[in-house]
């Protein structure tokens, strides 16, 4: 009975954004996956489906047993958008299934699970945000983590252009389903970063406040350029969709800019943390959204130098792998520690 309420009180407790590690875990498979490391890729890709599927237990369970507490994290304005994880997970863990492994029928029931659940929670999202009667202000509500709307949003259309690719006959439809999903987490982006980057400049800050969802401020751009580049990669010479390629390789290449120029201000604000400030490294749920922007980053740059021809830019994912890797091992590592120091505190206490 102790084991089964221990799990009951992390159950209840479960961060919305957990989900997190699946997309981390998803994108530095891929990345070992494209640059030589096949059976790591194959490892992290088995760790995935255990970790995805594990984590809808705890949220099913959630639902079944929490549902009060369940919806008073999604109708929480700084905590709402952490269930769009579990949309951009599922479009990852899709995106994998062709690029680490060949399973396009699981691709394909992953695509259409994806697309259900981003519907569903990014309408429901902005709708229970809109018309709460009670909102905890600007600066208690905002954060990187909103930007999950566009992550969501742009890794269901990496998938679809990939699945696009991989058809055995040509599918226009999925391509132009992609470039509008593209276009829509590019437009949702812009109005997003704007609030987000307001109440950064403009409004005091802790370094306890500097939480790691506001890497997703890059991490959104990266995958945004992992999608613009596979619909370049993907459409074909004969597609009516063609016209429209010039402008997303140029606006493509415009969010991989900006992904660049953010990564810098992102480590002096991660030294401003913890080494002026003093916060001390301890493991959250949250440290996956540092790992996932910086293996997207690595991912998008070797898919935008292969649609735009800029072999140079190699140089950039050739390094970027093992970093990512690094990150996600640490990470992993830290998790750890805290859970057997967790289950070591828990543990009964056996007089001899």
């Amino acid at each position: 009975m102790a084991v089964v309420d221990a799990l009951l009180r992390r159950v209840r407790r479960l961060d919305p954004g957990c989900f997190a590690l699946v997309m981390a875990t998803g994108i530095v498979s891929v990345d070992a996956s494209q640059h030589g490391m096949p059976w790591l890729a194959l490892a992290l890709f088995a760790f995935n489906l255990i970790a995805y599927a594990w984590l809808l237990v705890l949220t099913a369970l959630r639902l079944a047993r929490f549902r009060h507490s369940m919806v008073a994290d999604f109708v929480d304005p700084s905590r709402g958008a952490g269930f769009l994880t579990l949309a951009a997970a599922t479009s990852v863990l899709g995106s994998q299934c062709l690029l680490v492994v060949s399973c396009p029928r699981l691709a394909l029931g992953l695509a259409i699970a994806g697309a259900v659940l981003w519907l569903a929670l990014i309408y429901l999202f902005f709708a229970a945000t809109i018309t709460a009667r009670f909102k905890p202000g600007f600066t208690r509500s905002i954060n990187g983590g909103w930007l999950v709307a566009v992550v969501s949003t742009q890794a269901l259309a990496a998938l679809v252009a990939l699945i696009a690719g991989h058809a055995p006959t040509p599918r226009g439809g999925w391509l132009f389903v992609a470039l509008c999903l593209y276009l829509l987490g590019a437009a949702l982006y812009l109005l997003i970063i704007t609030l987000v980057v307001y109440r950064m400049v403009f409004f005091p800050m802790r370094a306890r406040e500097f939480t790691p969802p506001y890497w997703i401020d890059m991490g959104a751009l990266a995958v945004t350029t992992l999608a613009g580049s596979l619909v370049v990669i993907n459409t074909p010479a004969a597609s009516p969709l063609l016209p429209l390629l010039p402008f997303v390789k140029g606006f493509t290449l415009f969010f991989w800019a900006t992904a660049s120029w953010w990564i810098p201000l992102l480590v002096i604000l991660e030294l401003w943390r913890h080494i002026w400030r003093h916060v001390p490294v301890r493991y959250e749920t949250d440290d996956w959204d540092i790992v996932f922007p910086i293996g997207m980053y690595t991912v998008g740059t070797f898919e935008l130098a292969q649609a735009l021809h800029l072999d140079f830019l190699r140089t950039i994912p050739a390094v970027g792998v093992y970093v990512s890797l690094l990150a996600w091992l640490l990470v992993a590592l830290i998790g750890l520690r805290r859970l057997y120091r967790s289950q070591f505190r828990h543990a009964p206490h056996v007089s001899r």
